[in-house]
């Protein structure tokens, strides 16, 4: 390229390419430092939500401490230990970081990080370590060293325990050219300093993550030990809630953990003993008269042979016997009104009577899953009646009605690029945005997808955009505002995704100020 006699346009041609090429590696140089601040913020929002898991665990383990201490007290002796370790490290790495950063105008300015001069000089005199390079490995000892010494005691924790040991390990590195070097030097000599502050965040991550692994470990381990038969809750589970008088009460007794390998070596239910049909897998069939109007208990006990014991778990419940209904319940899931265009959940019951007693009919009512559970897809008109007809264990019929409102989905509102109303973004956002609509305040959570929008850049003529990004011609219309410039976007229309009939209102505009 600089060979031979060259014209001056020639040379000068020449130049601007080199320029160019040192330009582009510049660029790629700041683009890294970047891409390491992001990885860093992201790494700190990760730790902030671990941090807030690991302190509900705390907090919830302390209130199962009051409840049960000979229990749950070695549990969290053991628990805090790890959090004081986990803590501290922690507490040292947020100093040393703030230290990193200190003398710089702005922390989140990445492409300025491009020098390690910090811990080179804090940590390193030449080819040894300083006090404080020592320091900083003697603070990861700590942490790894104590974890471990917890977890020994615990055999079911082994595989965490190594984990810990390798995840924490200081010994020397080699490097790919085959020399070994020490393990700071390997890690934190000659790097960026945002490359240093990431690996230092990173460690913040990985005793987070450490912490989380270790109290569920142990919680876990607490609960397996707690699967005995010792700790299970008899319950007692009626075929309905309430019983008229002169009934027989039904229902059956299930344990906590129903297991379908368990039966009961015998039931003792209100001073009398099961046959030893009732007893099945998992669980004890009950029958006996309901008695009077009011409320009745239900008391007794399981007996379970377990090694040379016996063990008894006691039973103790109640249910109502009411009088037999004469009106229905009737209301809606979401609100005293129904929606054209969506599925409005519905419950219709009678107090007392089974579900499969119970009908109801309206137009476009649909029975739904679950007892009581109806769908309502109203059509045309402004009101709904809907007739319930319920049959009495004796066969006698009882019926009820009501009516509902029904209303269409209000208007969306448009929004680009997550923002609506009155938004403000520079220009490439604004043409690599969506443009979407969403329902505030609207009892539903129905997924909107836009078909069409138009768009109007001022001095450009309007824009009609199919779908929900920008087209080509949009985009060209956008790179002519200038800053400060007001874009419109308005016939914005949409449909609900699965429901392409329901017309919905046009959606409401966006009006969007250029930033740059």
């Amino acid at each position: 390229m600089a060979s031979g006699k060259l014209s001056a346009r020639q040379k000068m041609i020449n130049l601007m390419y080199l320029i160019f090429i040192a330009m582009l590696a510049l660029n790629m140089s700041k683009e890294v430092l970047s891409a390491f601040g992001l990885m860093n913020e992201k790494l700190t929002e990760s730790n902030e939500a671990a941090t807030t898991r690991n302190e509900a665990f705390m907090s919830g383990l302390a209130e199962k401490v009051e409840e049960q201490p000979e229990k749950y007290r070695p549990l969290k002796a053991q628990a805090d230990q790890i959090s004081v370790l986990a803590n501290d490290f922690n507490a040292y790495l947020d100093d040393l970081k703030s230290k990193m950063t200190a003398k710089l105008k702005d922390p989140k300015d990445y492409e300025t990080m491009d020098k390690g001069d910090y811990l080179d000089n804090n940590f390193f005199i030449g080819d040894k370590l300083k006090p404080e390079g020592q320091e900083f490995l003697n603070q990861i000892a700590k942490f790894r060293d104590g974890v471990v010494s917890v977890l020994d005691n615990n055999p079911d924790m082994a595989s965490i325990s190594k984990d810990v040991k390798a995840k924490f390990s200081t010994d020397p590195v080699k490097n790919r050219d085959g020399n070994t070097l020490n393990w700071l030097d390997y890690h934190y000599k000659g790097f960026p300093l945002v490359a240093s502050l990431t690996k230092m965040t990173q460690l913040q991550a990985d005793i987070k993550n450490t912490q989380s692994e270790v109290l569920s470990s142990m919680l876990a381990g607490k609960l397996k030990v707690e699967a005995s038969l010792t700790n299970f809750d008899a319950i007692v589970v009626p075929d309905k809630t309430a019983f008229f008088s002169g009934e027989e009460f039904t229902g059956r007794i299930i344990l906590g953990k129903n297991d379908k390998t368990l039966k009961a070596n015998k039931v003792i239910i209100n001073g009398k003993e099961l046959e030893a049909d009732a007893m099945q897998a998992g669980q004890t069939m009950l029958k006996f008269p309901a008695g009077a109007v009011g409320e009745r208990e239900i008391v007794g006990e399981f007996q379970f042979k377990e090694g040379d014991s016996i063990i008894s778990i006691p039973v103790k419940s109640s249910y109502a016997v009411v009088p037999k209904p004469n009106s229905a319940t009737i209301s809606a899931d979401k609100m005293n009104v129904v929606y054209r265009g969506v599925d409005n959940p519905m419950t219709i019951s009678f107090a007392g009577v089974s579900d499969n007693n119970v009908s109801a009919s309206a137009p476009g009512l649909s029975k739904g899953s679950g007892v009581g559970k109806y769908v309502m897809r109203p059509g045309a008109g402004r009101e709904v009646l809907i007739n319930v007809t319920g049959t009495l264990p004796d066969g006698q019929k009882v019926s009820d009605k009501a009516t509902f409102r029904i209303k269409d989905i209000p208007k969306p509102s448009g929004v680009i690029a997550g923002q609506q109303d009155d938004v403000k973004l520079p220009k490439q956002n604004l043409e690599i945005g969506t443009v979407g609509a969403v329902l505030n305040d609207f009892d539903f959570d129905l997924n909107l997808t836009v078909t069409s929008f138009k768009i109007k850049v001022p001095g450009q003529p309007s824009v009609v955009v199919n779908g929900n990004k920008m087209n080509d011609q949009a985009k060209n219309a956008i790179r002519k505002a200038s800053r400060g410039d007001g874009i419109q976007i308005f016939e914005i229309k949409a449909q609900i995704v699965g429901n392409s009939s329901y017309k919905l209102p046009t959606v409401s505009g966006i009006f969007v100020e250029i930033t740059n």
